[in-house]
């Protein structure tokens, strides 16, 4: 477990077995040390999946709003991605810091992001996928999230931006 300059938020380093058959990976196990500093007693609520085919399309900044906030795990487990988590903890000195890490299965890493969290990523390579755990239900009316070029934050995203959905380039900015 790598800790990051923002509190709470945690960058966890799988290692690989790898063997003639290929490899093994432990994603998840709320035993382990390594997960349940982190993940503590939280329960699994969902898991999803999601792919995304083109180099350089953003997905987020999202989260869910209090009461309904969530703490997510997040892995990728095709391609590479730039995984970008935005401090918007209201009690938090390090509101509206972010850190960004890339992931890949190459690297064998995973995000931990607590409540109060917005998430998005930019794809680095074709057909990334990434496997979110999280620890709360989804509840729509409490979907809200940043805008991903917000001047207050100011993330230096690596690639040109070629795709985005219509309801993220709708997100407002931290300070409207």
């Amino acid at each position: 477990m790598r800790r990051t300059p923002i509190n709470g938020l945690f960058e966890l380093v799988s290692v690989e077995f790898i063997d003639s058959r290929g490899a093994f990976l432990n994603a998840f196990r709320a035993q382990e040390d390594i997960f349940k500093k982190c993940w503590g007693d939280r329960t699994i609520s969902q898991v999803n999946l999601s792919r995304t085919d083109e180099v350089g399309t953003i997905r987020g900044l999202h989260l869910q709003a209090f009461p309904n906030s969530e703490a997510k795990l997040v892995r990728c487990l095709k391609g590479r991605v730039w995984d970008v988590a935005v401090d918007l903890r209201d009690s938090s000195t390090q509101y509206g810091r972010w850190h960004a890490i890339e992931l890949s299965p190459c690297c064998g890493n995973a995000l931990f992001i607590p409540e109060g969290f917005a998430h998005g990523f930019q794809v680095l390579e074709p057909g990334s996928e990434i496997l979110y755990l999280h620890s709360g239900r989804w509840v729509p009316e409490s979907e809200t999230g940043v805008r991903w070029d917000d001047p207050h934050l100011a993330i230096p995203w690596p690639l040109p931006v070629s795709d985005m959905s219509p309801r993220d380039r709708s997100l407002s900015f931290l300070s409207t």
